[in-house]
This record gives C-alpha cells, structure tokens and sequence, in this order.
C-alpha cells in the first residue's frame, strides 16, 4: 500500500522503521488529516502514524512507526478486552472487510472512536494492510452534553407552565360553581397565557432541531423594515411601557428587502425584548442602508441594518463570544438561554449576520445585517 508521508524499514529491520519523510509530491499528506490516522502494513507492522494519531494517543510517530500494530495502538473494548486479539484482523474470517466505527479505551482509559478498513489485493485474499481511524471522542460528548442540557432545560421550563395549566383546569372542573365570572376568567386567562408559553417552548424546539440541522426554511417576501420595528414598539407601549423609551430612526432610501417575515418579527421580537428587559434607559433602534455582509457581491447598499442599543450595564467583555451560544443568560436568570441562538441562525439562514458590542451609552447593542435577497421563483 502506497501512503503518502509514511516511511518503510530498511532491510532486516523489524523493530522499528525510520521517521517518515516529508511528503513534497501532489498527493495528500497524511498530517493534513483532520483525523488519525495509523496504517500497518502485511506483516502488521506500523508504516504510517499521522500528526492527528500522535495527538489523539499522545504517542510520538517515531515510537509507533515500525512497530506491531497491537503494540503501537494498544486498545481494549469497554469491558477491558484487548482489541487486537478479538478482531484478529489478519489471520480472521477472510469475507471480513472493515471494523465498523466503536469506543475503544487507550492505556490510561482515554476513550477514542477507532474504526478498522482490512485491504486485499483479491476477495477473500490476505490482507495486505490494516487501515485505522482514529477520533477523539470530546466533540461527541460535547454534543451530548450539549443535547442533555438542552432537554433538561426545556423540560424544567415546560413543567411550570403545565402544572399551573393542569391545577387551574382541576380546580375549574371540580369547583365550577364555587368561583365567580371574575375568578373563572382570571383563571382561564392564566390557562391561555401558560398554553401560548408551552406553544413558544415547543417553537424554539424546532428552531433548534432545524438551525442544528441546515433544514431552516426561509420563505421570502417584500419586508417593510422600519413597519416591522414599529409594530413592536406600539404593542410595548400598549402593554404600558413609556412611548418616550423607544427611539426609531430610519435613514432612507432604504434598499427593497426580501426576508421571511415571520422570522424577521421573531429576531426583532427577541432583540427588542432584550433591551427592554435587561436594558435601561432608551431603547434605540437604528434603520440603514448596509453593504452586503456576503463576500463578493457588489453594491454599497445591497443590505439593510438593523441596530438595537439600550443604556444599561451591557455585556461583560468576556462574555461577548458567548452571547450567541445556547443556554446564555448573562447575569440575570430566566428563560431558556435559546434565544439569540436561534436569533443567529435565523440572520445566517438568510445570508446575514449578527454582532454584539457596546452602544455609544454604555449599554448592550446588536446589529444585524440583511442582504436585500430575492425569492426563489424571480
């Protein structure tokens, strides 16, 4: 087997083969492999050990190259079995081809994702060379990590409103006569009001599994910008904040947007939110003409801006490249943690981007950029 960066063993020389020579032809170098990879050759012998190997079993090339394969990559299954010996790659059941993908332990316990390829020059023929995949565990228990966090997150967040939601009805069903129009109302209203929470809950759900996904959907149409952010304003005035907090500036002419209007309400609805809640003073809110956040396309104003700045205390500088991330809640607690993160991959999906820094006030400001976009069927 040919492999580019591997060395072989001078004659007579079994214990150990010299260091592999730089690779300087048109193939790919092993090194450049963003995964581990170790190759032995008929004899079961080591003839390549990659830069991704040495990190990931924290052996040097030089002491795995040349040496047996069950030596230099010793492994052993989750029950303390050594691996080799199990899977018998060269003298085994010659119809096997491959190992399929598994945690294995290195000496010491550290748990890596090893998966075998058996190379024969004919069909049921001696195998030539052992090919070995290895990968570092840690991304996956990131994710795991990650998806666990997320489901007793969400479920702690469900279960305040559908025990209150439960109690109410209970309670309604049981002693209907007993309580006034005044109370019956009250209660339903709480009913509707903790339903429309359960209902937001599941939304970010998909949101996530989407965004995570690539399968968000943007389903594009002429956007009003500046109608947008009014509509918010005027239901937080509504709801009885000051109209005096809000501050709307438009710089026109504005370029004819094209966006999913509903996720255009839901970033704008997340990030005026913000402001008003953690945020102090004016809530100022900045419309413009933007160049394209997409590398390569031309026009000055091929994008619309949007900046949301409050007066408040604002964001730790550690804490900037987090913002974006699940589960961030800054100081102050409540809330899922989810919801600039889908606010990110609801500006990506649509060719845009998002930034966090500090207002001119002191306080929290996000601008994010919108290219003007067309839909699909123009």
């Amino acid at each position: 087997m040919s492999v580019a960066g591997t060395s072989t063993a001078p004659e007579g020389r079994d214990a150990r083969y010299a260091p592999a020579p730089r690779h300087t032809g048109p193939g790919l170098d092993p090194d450049q492999l963003p995964d581990g990879l170790v190759v032995a050759d008929a004899r079961g012998r080591v003839v390549c050990f990659n830069a991704a190997a040495a990190r990931v079993t924290a052996v040097p090339a030089a002491d795995a190259l040349g040496r047996p394969l069950e030596k230099a990559l010793p492994l052993e299954d989750l029950e303390g079995r050594r691996w080799w010996q199990l899977t018998d790659p060269y003298g085994g059941l010659a119809i096997r081809s491959r190992q399929p993908e598994r945690n294995l332990l290195l000496p010491g316990g550290r748990e890596v994702l090893v998966s075998a390829r058996y190379v024969r020059d004919e069909p049921l023929g001696p195998v030539r060379s052992v090919v070995v995949s290895l990968r570092d565990t840690e991304a996956r228990r990131r994710t795991e990590r990650s998806h666990a966090e997320l489901i007793a997150t969400v479920a702690h967040e469900l279960r305040s409103p559908l025990t209150s939601v439960k109690g109410f009805t209970a309670t309604l069903l049981a002693k209907w006569e007993r309580f006034t129009d005044d109370q019956k109302r009250l209660m339903l209203e709480t009913v509707d009001a903790d339903a429309d929470r359960v209902t937001r809950l599941i939304a970010e759900l998909l949101d996530i599994s989407r965004i995570d996904s690539g399968r968000l959907e943007v389903r594009r149409q002429p956007v009003d910008m500046g109608a947008a952010v009014s509509r918010h304003i005027q239901a937080y005035v509504a709801a009885g904040q000051r109209a005096d907090r809000f501050l709307l500036r438009i710089e026109q002419p504005l370029p004819a947007l094209w966006a999913d209007p509903d996720k255009i309400d839901q970033v704008l609805s997340n990030l005026i939110e913000n402001a008003v809640r953690h945020g102090e003073g004016t809530v100022t809110i900045d419309i413009t003409p933007s160049a394209s956040p997409r590398e390569g396309e031309d026009g000055e104003n091929a994008a619309t801006s949007v900046t949301v700045a409050d007066e408040g205390p604002g964001i730790p500088e550690e804490s900037m490249n987090r913002v974006f991330t699940r589960f961030w809640r800054g100081s102050k607690r409540g809330g899922t943690g989810l919801g600039l993160y889908i606010v990110k991959g609801i500006v990506e999906a649509h060719g845009g981007a998002i930034t966090v820094g500090r207002a001119p006030a002191g306080g929290a400001e996000f601008r994010f950029t919108l290219p003007v976009g067309t839909p699909a069927y123009l």
